[in-house]
């Protein structure tokens, strides 16, 4: 626990934000003040990181899958790595509004993307006027931006790994009415209200999100061997 403590410190996990931004849900978890911004308490911040790695590894042992988003700059790389290292689905970009409220729908879209660039494999675009193929091109790849990391998600996930839940509000707020739990790193200024395993830590530092982030695939990846 203290080597875990000790890496997110290195990380600048403990860095929230000012006494005037914060959310009452966070208040519990607050160690004190320095220079104007609050510091995190760590070692709530370890006991709730562990909880969420012994959620993320049942759900894996059990090859249930977990959704990771974030359409924060700052996460997008580590979420990206992390999700497919471990093959699991992610959005690291604009959450698309019915991603699982409307999931029939949504995969609607990505099915036309498989048919597309499976079309574009096999050369069969060539039929098409060099006009068209450029457009064809130009919807492969806004599908792609848009639904290529939840390309092999098989209907609804178990559970979401969010970056800033304040930032994913419209995805908690589906991840709750469709009955998905929610698992989220978040600041200082955020509202922990529809997500069963906070993990109060900084959300807005590259470091810190990619520890947190990689915590959490690594907990999956582990359970996943019990299999």
């Amino acid at each position: 626990m203290q080597e875990l403590i000790r890496k997110m410190f290195d990380a600048g996990a403990h860095y929230g934000y000012s006494k005037a931004t914060r959310h009452p849900s966070a208040e519990p978890f607050v160690y004190g003040t320095k220079d104007g911004m609050e510091i995190i308490d760590l070692e709530s911040t370890a006991e709730q990181l562990s909880q969420a790695r012994e959620f993320v590894s049942a759900l894996a042992s059990q090859k249930k899958q977990v959704l990771f988003v974030s359409s924060k700059p700052e996460a997008r790389d580590a979420i990206e790595t992390a999700a497919e290292a471990i093959n699991q689905p992610y959005i690291a970009g604009r959450w698309i509004g019915g991603t699982l409220t409307n999931y029939d729908q949504m995969k609607k879209r990505i099915n036309k993307l498989a048919d597309l660039k499976a079309k574009q494999d096999k050369g069969e675009l060539a039929k098409y006027t060099k006009k068209e193929q450029l457009l064809i091109s130009r919807e492969i790849n806004d599908l792609e931006s848009r639904f290529g990391g939840i390309a092999e998600m098989k209907g609804m996930p178990a559970a979401l790994f969010v970056v800033d839940p304040k930032a994913e509000s419209i995805a908690v707020r589906e991840a709750d009415k469709m009955g998905v739990p929610v698992i989220a790193l978040l600041n200082t200024d955020c509202s922990a209200d529809g997500v069963e395993y906070p993990i109060f830590g900084n959300d807005a530092n590259r470091h810190s999100i990619k520890l947190f982030v990689d915590q959490l695939a690594a907990a999956y990846e582990d359970g996943y061997k019990k299999v």
